[in-house]
């Protein structure tokens, strides 16, 4: 069955989810107008009443309404919907200006940048750090699982590295790289058109810096970057055509 919800349907559906305990109606008013939404009591009944009905929420006695695991689901298709809509229009901005190609030139630059710290997080980085990279990909897992984005992780990763190569300038010309836009939701987008996955490429590059292998470590990393590049190039013939 196709569900059509609007915005307010998933800012409620979101709203309950957050709260993490039954929510009724007067509460619910409250939390949308949080959310920009003035609506009554009396819609938001309405509103649940429905919502019951298709199996996203569901009564707890008269505590109020809990999400549903149907709910959950709604709200991450939903929400992967209109990130592929929006996505797929930026992209057609991008192709028809050319843009793309500078994403291959940055990605160069941070080919170059990035084998050098990468070898040198090898022979530096702390047992802390480690640890703190293999909860950058736990979380990374965790959001992939739930088809959220993980740009931001992606970012935390590889700053991360570039922080424990010890080596400032490298750790801050990394820093002016990452926000040219190789590491955005748009650029996740476009990877995942390829089938593309981060998962595999961020374990191994982990695997070799806790061997302190810095060799090993700079292959990682440029087989990463350069996987990146080619899922570039990839899509960009894809919609060339």
């Amino acid at each position: 069955m196709k569900l059509d919800l609007d915005e307010r349907d998933l800012i409620l559906l979101e709203c309950i989810r957050s709260a993490g305990e039954p929510l009724g109606s007067w509460s619910l008013v409250e939390e949308m107008e949080k959310q920009g939404f003035k609506v009554s009591s009396a819609s938001i009944g309405r509103i649940l009443y429905r919502l019951e009905s298709l199996g996203l929420v569901e009564s707890q006695a008269n505590k109020g309404r809990v999400l549903t695991k149907e709910g959950l689901k709604a709200i991450t298709k939903a929400r992967v919907s209109k990130s592929i809509s929006r996505h797929s229009k930026e992209l057609e901005k991008l192709i028809d200006s050319s843009i793309l190609d500078e994403y291959i030139m940055v990605l160069q630059a941070r080919r170059a940048i990035e084998r050098e710290t990468a070898r040198l997080a090898a022979e530096n980085i702390s047992e802390s750090r480690l640890r703190q990279l293999e909860q950058i990909i736990a979380d990374q897992e965790d959001k992939a699982s739930r088809g959220e984005s993980i740009a931001e992780v992606d970012i935390a990763f590889h700053r991360n590295i570039a922080e424990a190569s010890k080596n400032s300038v490298l750790s801050a010309v990394y820093g002016i790289l990452a926000m040219l836009g190789q590491q955005t939701e748009l650029f996740e987008y476009m990877r995942k058109s390829v089938g593309a996955t981060y998962r595999t490429a961020h374990r191994s590059i982990l695997e070799a810096l806790r061997k302190h292998d810095p060799d090993e470590a700079e292959r990682c990393m440029l087989a990463h970057v350069d996987g990146l590049m080619e899922n570039v190039r990839k899509y960009w013939e894809h919609y060339r055509e």
